[in-house]
């Protein structure tokens, strides 16, 4: 009887509780449509008023962006990729399903490839097959918790392969040449060519371990005031299969070209190597940079940190940078050998060490327009155009033959060379196109000209407050 009598008012705070929730849910779609309507009528950009809407703490505390409204993500299937290559390989140039490609910018394309086709995108695989050997997965590089929540509005990224699909053979794409191995540098809609950049620059960040001994070495540089970044790339592999070998001798030649001919996978064999020297396609050599270095009217007092893993050579090939520049500084003299030692068969992972510190230098000057150069440069630029000097090898070889030649003066030469580079400090700009032919147009990652609205107001903010 006793709980008979009970139960009416048991139903009435039922009920009562359940016209709050529908209260609750009802307003909760009038706030949301009100928003909705008032941030179109302002202009306001949907993922800005989705951040101000990110009340939950658990969402702020790990980074996660909340997906926008009326976007309906239904997944088309997976995209397997494999990235080989170095660093900056694997963080933006060339991309494919399944196929053994370059890597980081090879990230950044797939990630825009499987929103556009709504796929939904497996952690990147890395190849440990390739002259590089570094057993690194892409835990060990970059921070896969951060990649994974940073773009869950955008794209679903798992770690693995639900194991369903395991045993099933995937379509697998295979690059058909060069510019079938990455996505193309223009043309594409400017929605896509911001989430290349915001995979780059946001959600590409390094591994903690990474990034902890990076702001340390940064640290201890800026302790003693400014310094630059030369990155000299003179490593064997590079001028093994680049075939230049200006200043090496008749011995190391010959290595070189035996170890070009020992990878089947590299097609080139007999390369001219002066021919592509004039032609300015070949790396200047530690004396070349010296005295590059010097007409630019750096002083002797420079603090350089050298960026590259290890000299062919060794260190008698460096002598005369070291002599005219005697404050060369490497990773060896920042960090402890126990603090190197879990990065020292890991090329990619010194490589990203390399990477945060040429990011945050004062000056950056690559001896060289591969990978790493050009992905510093566009980072360089997002962050507020910051100076990298482009080097003109080409005109640089012609200066320092004649120079070598006693035809200039070094007066003569220093001028000529302050001159030829006037406009080669990372200025704003706009990337050059040219139709059918992407290897001769300026390389998106670069100069990602469409992201860096900001950048430009930072640079101009700055001017301001010098003046």
């Amino acid at each position: 009887m006793a709980r008979h009598k009970s139960s009416p008012p048991a139903i009435r705070r039922r009920g009562v509780g359940m016209l709050r929730w529908a209260v609750r849910v009802a307003s909760s779609i009038v706030l949301w449509t009100a928003l909705l309507h008032l941030s179109s009528l302002l202009g306001l950009p949907r993922q800005q008023l989705q951040r101000l809407l990110c009340c939950n703490r658990r969402c702020r505390r790990r980074g996660r962006a909340p997906r926008a409204p009326g976007w309906v993500y239904k997944s088309n299937g997976y995209l397997l990729i494999s990235c080989n290559g170095g660093l900056n390989q694997m963080r933006a140039a060339v991309v494919s399903l399944n196929a053994s490609v370059y890597s980081k910018t090879c990230i950044c394309d797939m990630v825009t490839v499987a929103r556009y086709m709504n796929l939904t995108m497996v952690v990147p695989e890395l190849d440990k097959q390739s002259f590089w050997a570094d057993p690194s997965d892409f835990g060990d590089i970059f921070d896969v918790n951060h990649f994974i929540n940073s773009l869950q509005d955008e794209v679903k990224i798992i770690r693995e392969l639900p194991q369903k699909f395991s045993r099933k053979v995937p379509f697998s794409m295979q690059p058909i040449s060069w510019t079938d191995s990455r996505l193309a540098n223009n043309g594409l809609p400017l929605k896509l060519q911001k989430l290349r950049c915001r995979v780059n620059y946001n959600a590409l960040q390094f591994a903690p371990s990474i990034e902890a001994l990076g702001k340390k070495m940064i640290s201890a540089l800026r302790k003693t005031g400014s310094f630059i970044v030369l990155h000299l790339r003179y490593e064997m592999d590079m001028l093994a299969f680049s075939g230049c070998t200006h200043g090496c001798s008749d011995e190391e030649t010959a290595e070189l070209t035996r170890m070009r001919y020992a990878y089947p996978w590299w097609k080139e064999k007999e390369i001219d190597s002066e021919k592509k020297r004039l032609e300015g396609l070949c790396p200047l050599t530690p004396g070349e940079t010296t005295l590059v270095l010097k007409a630019l009217g750096f002083p002797r007092d420079t603090r350089i940190y050298i960026a590259s893993g290890e000299i062919y050579g060794g260190e008698k090939r460096l002598t005369e940078l070291k002599t005219e520049f005697p404050n060369i500084i490497r990773k060896e003299m920042l960090l402890s050998a126990d603090e190197l030692r879990p990065f020292q068969k890991h090329s990619t992972q010194m490589a990203a060490l390399d990477y945060l510190v040429s990011i945050a230098s004062d000056v950056f000057i690559p001896s060289n327009d591969g990978n790493m150069a050009k992905v510093v440069e566009g980072h360089r630029r997002f962050m507020g155009f910051h100076k990298t000097i482009q080097l003109d090898r080409k005109k640089l070889v012609e200066l320092i033959d004649l120079l070598e030649d006693q035809e200039l003066s070094w007066d003569e030469f220093s001028t000529a060379v302050k001159e030829l580079h006037e406009g080669r400090m990372s200025e704003p700009t706009r990337r050059k196109a040219i139709a059918g032919q992407p290897k001769e147009e300026d390389y998106f990652y670069a100069n990602p000209h469409e992201c860096l609205g900001a950048a430009r107001k930072r640079r101009e903010k700055l001017k301001h407050t010098e003046i």
